[in-house]
């Protein structure tokens, strides 16, 4: 391609990023709205899972779909599901159809969030130049991620809350546009016959799987166990049938490989720490320091610019220091806000709070790019695409656990904190971290019950501590001090 063709599909390929950064924060403020139009606050935790849920069965599929059709086709493909999801997503008259929209759309966020490393991958052969335009399609992610909660502000106050998701249309409408006129592929190879069992034993077993992880402490114990035993034995024959495919869902030659094994342990327990920050920091604001929500959310704004930043100065260090080097410096970013907020006070101001959850945004940025560009290099050019995707699937499937096991922890404290304390309920205990609720329970006890959920917080801190320490032994283990990425 000539270089204005590279430029523009670049330009649509951080369009297709700006469309999955926006949705991860801008449905966050419509959800009130949503949830009282649609009558359907029994289903306001799916309208997270059911996303994750799509895009977690559907990133091997585009893999192999980029394959078979070309990934320029299976890009415009993608963005179309996204775009779709969203458009009937606005206009869903039931919670039910809006959840079959958000399910759609997770399944376009799948593809978007794994084909353009991919095609990147293909594109840009210099490691330098890739690695520059990775961090570039990191930072639109990071960026879009931190406009969308002022986004959808504006947008729910002044319009409705329909239009937080009809602004993807005219993104991924032109993402498309793009895609078909300025996107020229090479010749595609002839490939083996499409691997239908395979891929019907993964998306049954990552269903069976992710569905009993999301009922946890939620269903009966009975399911939530069946439902992980099936998904774990459909994945466990997935890869026993794998094995003799000559086209395979997943290359299980990959597995073979110590290095790419070593990146794809790191990415699982990092992003497994990642999530507390990201999740429970504006629960501290609000639930211990009695911001309301906007304060809350505002905690993670610097955060997200540092992440930013991280992901544009990984090329001029990559060719200073060594793998090793900058993956322990990430981790041990990270590890000052896990660690600093387990052993901080319940009454930490929020400009600390703030500052040691910067640390964290930009240890995520950081490694990211350096992970993602480290995968592509270990992988080599014959596994780089399926590479590429089982590393956003298993990021995917990192902050999914992890998600339910944080709620676990954090359930568990409450529960041991109100048993010597008879006058406080969990259904009160629920009420702690939002400011407005709050002021309806008893003045006097909200010192004890905030001490009982600030236990709680640093729990959970503590276990992101213990991944982030698994990741600089697994660096020490699999990460070459010599080679640079």
């Amino acid at each position: 391609m000539s270089q204005k063709q590279v430029r523009m599909l670049t330009f649509a390929m951080i369009l297709a990023n700006v469309m999955a950064g926006l949705d991860s924060t801008i449905i966050n403020t419509a959800l009130p709205a949503i949830i009282a139009d649609l009558h359907g606050i029994q289903y306001m935790g799916w309208i997270v899972a059911i996303l994750l849920l799509g895009m977690s069965i559907s990133i091997p599929i585009w893999t192999k779909v980029g394959e078979k059709i070309g990934n320029k086709a299976a890009f415009e493909l993608s963005s179309l599901f996204f775009v779709l999801g969203s458009l009937f997503q606005g206009l869903a008259p039931n919670m039910v159809l809006f959840l079959a929209a958000r399910a759609m759309m997770g399944i376009g966020a799948g593809g978007l969030g794994s084909l353009p490393y991919i095609m990147a991958g293909y594109i840009f052969p210099n490691i330098k130049q890739r690695t520059k335009i990775l961090g570039y399609l990191g930072a639109s992610f990071s960026v879009a991620a931190i406009i969308g909660p002022l986004a959808g502000g504006y947008l729910v106050d002044s319009l409705s809350w329909h239009w937080v998701f009809y602004i993807n249309i005219p993104i991924g409408g032109l993402a498309i546009l793009l895609s078909m006129i300025y996107y020229r592929e090479s010749k595609l190879e002839q490939t083996d016959k499409f691997d239908i069992l395979g891929a019907v034993l993964i998306v049954s077993g990552l269903i069976s799987l992710l569905v009993g992880i999301q009922l946890l402490g939620i269903g009966s114990i009975v399911l939530v166990a069946a439902l992980i035993i099936l998904g774990l034995v459909l994945l466990v024959l997935f890869f026993i049938y794998e094995k003799h495919q000559t086209s395979p869902i997943v290359p299980i030659s990959m597995f073979k490989n110590r290095a790419l094994v070593g990146d794809f342990l790191i990415f699982i327990f990092s992003w497994g720490a990642f999530l507390a920050i990201n999740t429970y920091l504006p629960m501290w604001a609000q639930g211990l320091l009695a911001t309301t929500a906007l304060v809350g959310g505002m905690t993670l704004i610097p955060n997200s610019i540092v992440d930013v930043l991280g992901t544009l100065i990984v090329n001029p260090l990559r060719a200073r220091f060594s793998n090793r080097g900058l993956i322990l410096m990430c981790m041990l970013c990270m590890l000052v806000s896990c660690l600093g907020l387990a052993v901080a006070p319940s009454n930490t101001s929020i400009w600390m709070i703030t500052f040691l959850g910067a640390f964290s945004g930009f240890g995520v940025g950081f490694v990211f790019v350096l992970l993602q560009v480290k995968v592509q290099i270990d992988a080599r050019e014959e596994n780089m695409a399926p590479a590429t995707s089982l590393s956003y699937l298993i990021r995917i499937l990192a902050q999914t656990v992890m998600a339910a096991v944080y709620g676990v922890i954090m359930n568990l404290a409450l529960a041991d904190g109100i048993k010597n304390y008879p006058q406080i309920t969990m259904s009160m205990m629920n009420k702690i971290s939002d400011a407005k609720s709050a002021k309806s329970l008893p003045e006097d006890l909200l010192p004890i019950m905030r001490n009982i959920f600030h236990t709680g917080l640093q729990e959970i801190m503590l276990c992101a501590v213990g991944l982030l320490i698994i990741s600089i032994v697994l660096t020490f283990i699999y990460t070459d001090k010599e080679k640079k990425a």
